[in-house]
C-alpha cells in the first residue's frame, strides 16, 4: 500500500494531504520552514553542453582558473586504488600538516566538507530559538542560512556606505560591536568578504575584539585570505586566537588552492570549541582523495604563490579595464571584483550569458545593479571585455 493510499491526512474526514513541498515543509522545524534552497545560479552543466567548454567563460563561481598543484593531482590518482576503503575519519595527516602550517595544535583544527558545512554546523551548535546572530549586510550568504536553519534571529548591521572614502560596502566593525546584545550567541565576519571583496585591518579588528563579551563567539571566515596582498592589511584572525578563546576562523581549499571540486574546508579554534563541534561532525565527512590532495597542495608553496601572484596581476588589470569603461569597481583583495553596472544590469548580464559569459548576479545580496566577476586568466578576461564592449555598445 502506498503512503498516499494509506493515509487519511489531518484535514476533513477522508481527505488526503497533497504530500507536496508545502505539506512536508509544514512538518519541518521552524528554522527550516523559513529557508530557501541554495541557488547555484546558472545551469553550468547545461551551458557547457550548449557552448562547449572551450567557448564558455565561467567567471561566476570564484574558482581558481589555474587549477591545483600538480602534486595534488598526482595524490588523487594514487588514491584511486583505495576507493573501496573508508577515509581516515579523523583526517589526522591533513590536520597535522595544517597545524604545522599555521603554528597551532592539531586539536585546534576541525575539517569540513567545505567551509560551508562548518558554518552551518556553528549555527546548529551555538545558536537556536531565542538567540541572536549578528553579521554585516552584504556578508557571505551562508551566515544568514546558518542562522535561519538554527531557528535563531539574524541581526544584520548596515555595511559602510557606498561613498565611504576608505572601504565602501565594507564591514562596519563599530556598528557590529554596538549590535551585540544579551541574546547574541554568534558574530559572523568575513575577511576579505564575499561578495564585496572588501576587508578590514589588524588595528580595527583588535579594537573590535576588545569590545566583544567573552561569552559571544566570533567567527571570521577567511576563504580568500591567501589571495590578499601583504601590503593590504587584510588582518587574519590567526594571531589573535591565543588571546581570545571565543574567536575562531574558517578557511577553504576551494579558492587559492584550486580544489573546489574536492570540497574541503577547515576551522581553527580553541580545543574545547573544536571538541564540542566534533560531536556533530558527520563520520567520514572528508573523502580519501580530498584528504590526500589537500595535504599535497599544502606542500607545494611555490604553486600557491604563483597562482596568487597571477590572480593579483589579473585582478588589477581587469579592474583598470572595467574602470576605463566607466564602470564602478569596488576595491578587492580576493579573486573577484564587484562591479556596478547601473539600472541595465539585468539586461547586460543576460546579454553576456547569451554570448557564453557567466557572471554572478547580486540581486540576492541586495545589490541588483552589481555583478560579481571572478578574475580569470588573461585570455578569459580579454574575452569577457570584448563581449562586454559588444553588449555595452
Amino acid at each position: 500500500m502506498s503512503l498516499a493510499a494509506g493515509h487519511n491526512g489531518a484535514g476533513r474526514a477522508g481527505e488526503r494531504p497533497a504530500f507536496d513541498e508545502a505539506w512536508f515543509a509544514s512538518r519541518a522545524s521552524a528554522g527550516v520552514q523559513r529557508l530557501r534552497a541554495y541557488d547555484p545560479g546558472h545551469d553550468l552543466v547545461g551551458m557547457r553542453k550548449r557552448f562547449g567548454e572551450a567557448n564558455l567563460v565561467e567567471l561566476g563561481s570564484n574558482e581558481n582558473p589555474y587549477g591545483p598543484s600538480p602534486a595534488a593531482r598526482q595524490a588523487v590518482v594514487e588514491q584511486l586504488q583505495a576507493l573501496h576503503r573508508y577515509p581516515d575519519p579523523l583526517g589526522a595527516d591533513l590536520k597535522r600538516a595544517l597545524a604545522a602550517r599555521h603554528g597551532v595544535d592539531p586539536a585546534q583544527i576541525l575539517l569540513g566538507n567545505g567551509s560551508h558545512e562548518l558554518l552551518m554546523q556553528l549555527g546548529q551548535v551555538f545558536a537556536g530559538p531565542g538567540d541572536e546572530v549578528v553579521c554585516s549586510r552584504y556578508g557571505f550568504a551562508v551566515f544568514a542560512l546558518a542562522t535561519q536553519a538554527a531557528g535563531a534571529t539574524l541581526r544584520m548591521v548596515d555595511a559602510l556606505p557606498r561613498d565611504h572614502a576608505v572601504m565602501p560596502l565594507g564591514h562596519d566593525l563599530d556598528a557590529i560591536a554596538r549590535a551585540i546584545g544579551a541574546k547574541t550567541k554568534l558574530v559572523f565576519l568575513a575577511n576579505p568578504n564575499n561578495p564585496t571583496g572588501t576587508w578590514f585591518g589588524r588595528q580595527a579588528f583588535e579594537a573590535f575584539m576588545a569590545r566583544v563579551p567573552a561569552e559571544v563567539i566570533v567567527v571570521v571566515d577567511e576563504a580568500y585570505a591567501e589571495m590578499a596582498q601583504a601590503d593590504a592589511d587584510a588582518a587574519s584572525a590567526l594571531p589573535a586566537l591565543a588571546a581570545y578563546p571565543n574567536l575562531l576562523l574558517t578557511r577553504t581549499f576551494s579558492k587559492a588552492y584550486g580544489l573546489a571540486g574536492m570540497r574541503v574546508g577547515y576551522l581553527i579554534g580553541a580545543p574545547g570549541l573544536v571538541a564540542v563541534m566534533e560531536r556533530l561532525r558527520e563520520s567520514f565527512n572528508v573523502n580519501g582523495p580530498a584528504l590526500a590532495a589537500c595535504e599535497a597542495a599544502l606542500g607545494d608553496e611555490a604553486h600557491l604563490q604563483w597562482a596568487c601572484e597571477c590572480n593579483a596581476a589579473q585582478r588589477a588589470e581587469l579592474a583598470a579595464q572595467l574602470g576605463q569603461r566607466g564602470l564602478r569597481v569596488y576595491p578587492s583583495q580576493t579573486n573577484f571584483v564587484l562591479v556596478e553596472f547601473g539600472p541595465r544590469t539585468a539586461q547586460i548580464e543576460a546579454d553576456l550569458v547569451a554570448r557564453g559569459m557567466v557572471l554572478r548576479p547580486m540581486g540576492g545580496y541586495g545589490l541588483p545593479e552589481c555583478l560579481r566577476i571572478t578574475v580569470g586568466t588573461a585570455d578569459e578576461n580579454r574575452r569577457l571585455l570584448a563581449a562586454l564592449d559588444a553588449v555595452l555598445a
